[in-house]
């Protein structure tokens, strides 16, 4: 378990600081309906059940809390979804 938190944290930051990452569900609606999206990373109690289903792009169920996805992408707000548009050099979409 503790595995899985510190690749996604490494793969998330560098995914951030090096490609481009939109927060937020409306976001990553957007996103997903452009056909932009490359992976989406969902907080486990990610409210919207539109993203949960078949979007046609791989999903990534983050094992915490808006709360706590928000803090491990150094954000100062909570964060129920995120999604890749483009990962950089980060090996995020490996997970």
């Amino acid at each position: 378990m503790s595995d899985e938190k510190i690749d996604i944290s490494r793969a998330l930051k560098s995914a951030i600081t090096t490609g481009k990452v939109e927060f937020g569900v409306d976001q990553t609606l957007k996103a997903v309906k452009n056909g932009n999206a490359q992976m989406v990373v969902l907080a486990r109690n990610c409210p919207c059940k539109e993203l949960t289903g078949d979007i046609g792009v791989k999903v990534h169920v983050f094992d915490g809390n808006n709360m706590e996805l928000g803090a491990l992408c150094g954000k100062p707000f909570s964060v129920s979804a995120l999604v890749v548009i483009d990962k950089g050099s980060s090996n995020i979409l490996t997970l």
